[in-house]
């Protein structure tokens, strides 16, 4: 008996349409859970949850999406099925957020809440990966911006569109359902892009000459974790979106309705963000993150005012900083860790990344109760020591 594998079908797009194709699946699903995301809080309260408990529920949703990466990066190393892994997690999401305007309780509504960010956990590493992968020849900054400022549009289109919707409905049930479009939408493009392009990993071996097909280490190198420890302080003092809004309802700022129009802005320039990263990052590598820092300090100045204008800056800010660090931290994990690795690279920053987040906007939603002042003194801090921390990350070959 034959033990010859099948060959694999080639692939019939380009690295470069792959990367476009891609942000297209990336653009349809953010436009489903970056919709549903702005409403939740208050979607939640409608069925009975407290601040409190509307808080743990998020807070538990984004634990999920960020701790099981360390698991999901792994599995997408050991078992190769990137494929597989990412369409799964799509499906997760895809069906999780159509189904709360089905949610007869606040019980069904957190389940929900938390398994549409289990999805994200499946796909992120082996998606990842794969784009990694197609990014060889046309560069890793390119790549990667060009598919984040792809996702982040969606990003700013679902939250408008959720807004008209309950405007329309004069609920959020009726928004929850039509996000179910989009969503199967972003099924069927991801299953077509897996007919035209079954094997990625071609095009990572047919740019890389023979002479560097050297067995790689097993391990993440030091550049890594000197990387990772740079983002998790600057994460640390970058506000959530859900406390600027906090403060843009509490003090009334802006009018109930225009928040989500706010965090729409934020992503659209989160998108240009991802552009500008990526442009940096292919000509100077990850030097440009410097800039990062300055911008993580100027939120909570401009955010945390009364004045209508300064906040609209100041999310526009926030906006840009977002951007920059998510196009440019999947581009550096592809050039710093082995390809062999990639998976528990990217599984292993993010959870990084997310927990460094998770923990510092606790820390700012906290401080913000007492006074904006201590906000801004913490984020201040924060943004100081994690410049000192990037002359290494900055400077180590």
């Amino acid at each position: 008996m034959s033990t010859t594998a099948a060959p694999t079908a080639p692939n019939r797009l380009s690295p470069f349409r792959f990367v476009l194709a891609f942000g297209v699946v990336s653009m349809l699903g953010d436009f489903v859970y970056e919709g549903a995301r702005s409403v939740t809080g208050p979607f939640l309260a409608t069925l009975g949850a407290s601040a409190t408990l509307v808080g743990f529920i998020t807070g538990a949703g984004e634990a999920v999406a960020l701790v099981f990466r360390f698991w999901t990066g792994a599995l997408s190393d050991r078992t190769g099925r990137h494929w597989a892994q990412s369409i799964f997690g799509y499906a997760v999401t895809m069906v999780s957020v159509p189904l709360m305007a089905a949610a007869w309780a606040l019980w069904p509504a957190a389940v929900l809440v938390i398994s549409e960010r289990f999805g994200k956990a499946i796909r992120a590493p082996a998606r990842d990966t794969m784009l990694a992968q197609a990014s060889t020849d046309m560069g890793r900054g390119r790549a990667f911006a060009i598919h984040e400022a792809l996702d982040q549009s969606g990003a700013f289109i679902g939250p408008l569109v959720v807004s008209a919707a309950i405007a329309i409905s004069g609920g959020y049930r009726w928004a929850f359902g039509v996000l179910a479009v989009p969503g199967a939408a972003a099924i069927v493009v991801v299953l077509l892009l897996r007919r035209a392009v079954p094997s990625p990993a071609a095009y990572e071996h047919a740019g890389r000459p023979k002479a560097q097909a050297t067995i790689e280490p097993s391990g993440l190198p030091a550049r890594f974790w000197w990387y990772a420890g740079y983002t998790a302080l600057n994460m640390t003092g970058f506000a959530t979106f859900a406390v600027l809004a906090y403060h843009l309802q509490v003090r009334h700022v802006v009018a109930q309705a225009v928040i989500p129009i706010v965090y729409a802005v934020a992503m659209g320039l989160a998108a240009a963000g991802a552009l500008l990263s990526g442009w940096l990052y292919d000509r100077i590598g990850l030097r440009g993150l410097v800039v990062v820092p300055l911008f993580t300090a100027a939120v909570p100045f401009l955010s945390f005012t009364t004045t209508p204008a300064l906040t609209w800056a100041g999310a526009a800010v926030w906006g840009i900083g977002l951007g920059m660090h998510e196009s440019t931290m999947r581009a550096a994990v592809a050039d710093l860790v082995p390809s062999t690795r990639r998976g528990a690279g990217y599984g292993t920053f993010t959870a990084i990344y997310g927990l460094a987040w998770m923990g510092g906007g606790t820390a700012i939603g906290a401080l913000y109760a007492h006074s904006v002042g201590s906000v801004q003194t913490f984020v201040v801090i924060t943004q100081a020591v994690a410049l000192a921390a990037f002359v290494p990350v900055a400077l180590r070959r």
